[in-house]
């Protein structure tokens, strides 16, 4: 249809195309579900239609600016051509064209999801690359699904019948079109940008198929509020796992197996569980860890962690697992480690995947897990939901709680500083039914470094812009604790404290391959129960949910990639495993190697050697081998259960 020229018939026609594209992608999101209705059937009663219904405007957006950035361009572009009806003929064609592909894989993946119980990613071209008889099994799939073909016609149709098409000439006159063209361009680029990435503040990183789980109750779910263009654009090019055949699964089973099965030994107990996730609170931070550093003479700039640590349980050697943010989360919660990409952003995270919340959940306890920046951000209120949290309490929930402050209380850039929001975090469990466990991640100890107002110049500025940031955390934690211990559920809980990953580094120790790893880790038990202060051992961010398990004296067997530190049986305490910028690392004792996925290309004794300035490789072929062979049988195991779907018990037997 044609519309008659004016100066805002452009802008107009963009808005009622875009429109059309919306409501087009809602009915093949429609057949979608009705193609697929066994799979979501079971569980459809218990899911929130608003949510639903949000988070699929918040993907096709996404897709929708994506396919059309470029069309958006043409029809906005202050051009004045004497006669413009081929240029409309010619964005009408690159319209159409756009969004016939884009409706069409929508419908093509409403059968093909069928075998997959999941929207097609890129990993499919890569998949299916060898093989030759696509062509005919996709004749023989449209035969029966014909129903699928003629509405596919009849999108086609609509978009050629519907589209919105101005008149050739520009109105007048000429200058406030071009006006009107300059500022919908101007507008239109910010605004395509924020689609594209799921939102508009500093927050919010652009958003991936994982974020699907903030709006459904199960994987299999994310599909509903998904469309395929979408998870197209975003896996295109990533490949990250795939399965390395190092060795028969045989011998890899045999060196190392993710599955736990608890022996029993320990007493069952009923406590509560609270795990403190602190921004970028490395290790070299913290005085109780670095008694020997500068000569004696460092202090670090925790003291409050420094007499926490002096009560608590903690290892000589404590590893993180990730370098940001986003791999903290599985790692301390789900004791999945980042290899190659963050599971956040890969196809796996679409996986049922367990974790401690789910474990416990199951045992009876009430679950939740608090993040003082905006409801959604980093993708933590997706993962929070998919491994198995019961609520999800962030900035939302603390500018509606008339005991705090509210707006007042945010500190401009990220998040509701530390101290309000971890006294929100104690009140909070205050009002929650024992026996609970609840995560909070912290958000303070953060670019751009700086701190509320009134403690300007309360903590020592040190020598680095984090080391004022990392006084006020440490602050905010004494409050916490304070507060916890006047609490009728202090004494029957467990609490767990460490970083998502490490930051500014002052220290050569502390910028090594493995140094930049360095977190700290710590349990403490108010009761006394558990051994206190520093043991000899390796311990890593992966173990803390095995550890907890073990210490709960729970039975059900689970699947954890880290260790449990504390079971008196155990034979291989002191080991751990991360990986940065293409390079694994595998710690086994006093002893690291790094292993660039075909080769060890380094051996250090980096207790006796902490610069890692000395590459023993090849001196001890016997450790090397060994230690080459368990990393090899850590990361196929890793692989095989990333791409087979396996990371929880039920999953695990149904595939053997």
């Amino acid at each position: 249809m044609k519309i008659r020229q004016t100066s805002y018939s452009n802008v107009f026609a963009v808005l009622a195309n875009l429109l059309l594209v919306y409501i087009l992608y809602m009915v093949t999101r429609v057949a979608y579900v009705a193609e697929n209705w066994q799979l979501f059937a079971p569980t459809w009663s218990a899911l929130d239609m608003g949510d639903v219904l949000r988070g699929s405007l918040r993907f096709d957006t996404s897709a929708i600016v994506y396919t059309n950035a470029l069309w958006i361009v043409l029809l906005l572009l202050p051009l004045h051509i004497k006669e413009r009806s081929w240029w409309h003929t010619m964005c009408k064609a690159i319209f159409v064209t756009i969004n016939t592909v884009g409706l069409s894989i929508n419908l093509v993946d409403a059968v093909y999801s069928q075998y997959t119980g999941r929207r097609t990613t890129w990993s499919f071209f890569s998949e299916f690359s060898n093989e030759g008889n696509l062509g005919g099994i996709f004749f023989v799939e449209v035969g029966r699904h014909w129903y699928l073909l003629m509405l596919g016609i009849a999108l086609l149709v609509a978009l050629l019948l519907l589209y919105v098409k101005p008149h050739g000439h520009p109105g007048r006159p000429l200058w406030r079109y071009y006006a009107v063209q300059t500022a919908a361009l101007a507008v239109a680029i910010p605004l395509s940008i924020g689609g594209m990435r799921g939102g508009f503040t500093t927050a919010i990183r652009p958003i991936t198929i994982s974020n699907a789980n903030q709006y459904v109750n199960t994987p299999t779910e994310t599909a509903i509020v998904l469309n395929t263009p979408f998870s197209l654009i975003r896996t295109a090019g990533k490949r990250p796992f795939s399965d390395p055949h190092y060795m028969p699964d045989s011998e890899m089973d045999s060196l190392y197996t993710p599955l736990h099965s608890p022996s029993g030994l320990n007493q069952r107990n009923r406590k509560n569980v609270v795990v403190l996730i602190v921004e970028s609170f490395g290790r070299e931070y913290i005085g109780y860890y670095n008694r020997g550093l500068d000569g004696g003479t460092y202090r670090g700039f925790t003291p409050f962690a420094d007499s926490l640590l002096g009560v608590s349980l903690t290892w000589s050697h404590t590893f993180a697992n990730g370098r940001k943010s986003i791999d903290g989360m599985p790692s301390i919660l789900s004791s999945i480690p980042m290899f190659v990409e963050p599971f956040f952003l890969t196809t796996a995270s679409l996986n049922e995947v367990g974790g401690l919340a789910r474990y416990l959940s199951e045992e009876g306890y009430q679950t939740a897990f608090f993040h003082g920046a905006e409801n959604g951000s980093m993708g933590f209120q997706a993962f929070a939901r998919t491994t198995g949290f019961e609520r999800y309490l962030g900035r939302t929930e603390y500018d509606a709680d008339p005991d705090f402050g509210g707006e007042a209380d945010f500190d401009g850039t990220w998040a509701i500083w530390d101290e309000p929001f971890l006294q929100f975090y104690a009140q909070s469990m205050s009002r929650m039914q024992e026996p609970f466990m609840t995560a909070v991640f912290t958000a303070s100890s953060h670019h751009p470094f700086v701190v509320p107002e009134q403690y300007a110049d309360t903590f020592p500025a040190g020598t680095l812009p984090m080391h004022r940031c990392i006084g006020y955390a440490d602050h905010a934690l004494r409050r916490f604790f304070q507060t916890a211990s006047q609490q009728p559920w202090y004494k029957n809980t467990i609490f767990v404290l460490t970083s998502d990953h490490t930051n500014q580094t002052s220290h050569d120790e502390y910028r090594t391959s493995l140094g930049l790893f360095s977190a700290p880790i710590l349990i403490f038990d108010p009761t006394g129960e558990l051994p206190r202060g520093m043991q000899d051992g390796v311990a890593q961010q992966i173990d803390i949910m095995p550890t907890l398990i073990s210490l709960l004296g729970c039975e059900r067997p689970y699947i954890a990639f880290g260790k449990n530190l504390v079971d008196i049986d155990s034979t291989e305490r002191d080991w751990a495993v991360n990986y940065s910028g293409g390079i694994y690392q595998y710690v086994d004792g006093d002893y690291v190697i790094l292993f660039d996925g075909t080769r060890t290309t380094a051996l250090y004794n980096y207790v006796a050697d902490p610069l890692q300035s000395d590459n023993l490789l090849g001196t001890m072929p016997e450790r090397e081998e060994r230690m080459t062979r368990r990393l090899k049988a850590i990361v196929q195991s890793y692989m095989q259960r990333m791409t087979s779907d396996r990371l929880t018990v039920k999953n695990d037997c149904q595939t053997q």
